[in-house]
């Protein structure tokens, strides 16, 4: 833990140096960046509200108490237990009360007027989460501890959605407009990220063990791969839309099963080509680093070269190849948002609209959910790398 000290009268007062950069984050959040934005309508400019302008007294002296608190926590205490209790408290304070000023801006009978989180509300929501990241990293908690703290933080805020405390929130008031193709997208925003991610594993996998084989054909594969990975993400798309357009136009099975020039077909067959050189890659590494004594000692025991590589040499590379699949979920997540572009649907469809429409709220109806599946994908295929490599060990 590295610590900063500091001379006052004869004592040396002792400062954490990443609570420094917390209480720097929670100070900037609670004065003088603006904790809310108030529109008249969507798409008008806002009104910047300080954390003292936009709540009841009561409300500023809870969430100032809090977040002083935290910070005081931030600096000085070192058992990280304190530290996580402060930031739980903090975030679950925080979280609320931001509904709560929405609907305090509000005026009565106003179902024009938007009020968002401003720069104030996300200063403070990164120090608490960094304060949470950082405790959470020093008490160095388990891989289930690390899934089941993201099934509560999960808990929480669809509880706070459920209690209609954020119905206020301009990206709420987006989503209620919405309702009815957000679930539309979001499940096909899941289908283009995961669904090109299995038929990766399904293909990367027995290619990468060809490629761990076959020098040769690694060092081709690899470079093919390679060069792909390298096309950005809409030109790739523009230049599937041909073949695959004459595929559709030519084949009636394939235009029977639902394959276009545009829409979700190219989107999908890019996610795949760009999700093929982290799991080829990942699974030759895999292969390599496995010990050669263990495999002569798997010889040795007179076991065949298929019972070797599924006995023995899968097991012990899993986590490289698990550490890919993360890659590959993160990464997919992400770039499926391009997909909308060419019709291909998912969450990118808010976000461009949005952009379009200069409504940044419903920027946020697409960005949000998009970084909190990339977040948990990331937590739990970490934990799920963790498993496999205390297994081995």
């Amino acid at each position: 833990m590295k610590r900063y000290d500091w001379p006052l009268r004869g004592r040396r007062l002792s400062f954490d140096r990443l609570g420094i950069v917390i209480a720097l984050f929670l100070g900037l959040g609670l004065w003088p960046a603006p904790f809310v934005t108030v529109r008249a309508n969507r798409i008008a400019s806002g009104q910047p509200f300080t954390l003292f302008e936009a709540l009841p007294w009561f409300g500023v002296a809870a969430l100032v108490s809090v977040v002083l608190a935290a910070a005081a926590v931030a600096l000085f205490v070192r058992p990280p237990g304190g530290r996580l209790a402060a930031a739980a408290i903090g975030l679950a304070v925080l979280l609320p009360v931001v509904g709560f000023a929405a609907t305090w801006l509000t005026p009565p009978g106003n179902s024009f007027a938007r009020i968002s989180p401003a720069v104030g509300f996300w200063l403070l929501a990164s120090g608490l989460a960094l304060l949470l990241a950082d405790s959470m990293t020093r008490l160095n908690f388990s891989p289930w501890a690390r899934v089941a703290a993201l099934a509560l933080a999960g808990l929480m805020v669809g509880l706070i959605i459920a209690s209609g405390a954020w119905n206020d929130l301009a990206v709420m008031k987006e989503y209620a407009n919405r309702s009815d193709s957000f679930g539309r997208e979001i499940h096909q925003h899941l289908i283009l990220a995961i669904g090109s991610l299995v038929s990766a594993v399904i293909t990367g996998v027995p290619l990468g063990i060809l490629c761990h084989r076959r020098p040769r054909l690694r060092v081709a594969a690899l470079q093919t791969l390679s060069i792909i990975q390298t096309i950005p993400s809409i030109a790739l798309f523009g230049i599937l839309m041909v073949p695959l357009g004459y595929l559709a136009g030519t084949v009636p099975l394939a235009h029977a099963v639902g394959i276009r020039g545009i829409g979700a077909a190219p989107a999908f067959v890019a996610l795949f080509l760009y999700s093929l050189l982290p799991v080829v890659a990942n699974t030759v590494v895999g292969l390599a680093q496995v010990s050669p004594a263990v495999v002569d000692a798997a010889r040795g025991m007179g076991l065949s070269r298929r019972q070797q590589l599924y006995q023995v040499e899968l097991p012990l590379s899993l986590p490289i190849v698990l550490a890919g699949m993360r890659i590959v979920l993160v990464q997919n997540l992400g770039l499926a948002t391009v997909a909308a572009l060419i019709g291909g649907g998912g969450l990118g469809t808010f976000i461009f609209q949005g952009i379009g429409q200069t409504a940044m709220d419903l920027v946020l109806l697409g960005a949000i959910p998009i970084v909190a599946m990339a977040f948990a994908a990331a937590v739990i295929l970490d934990a799920m790398v963790d498993v496999a490599e205390r297994g081995i060990a």
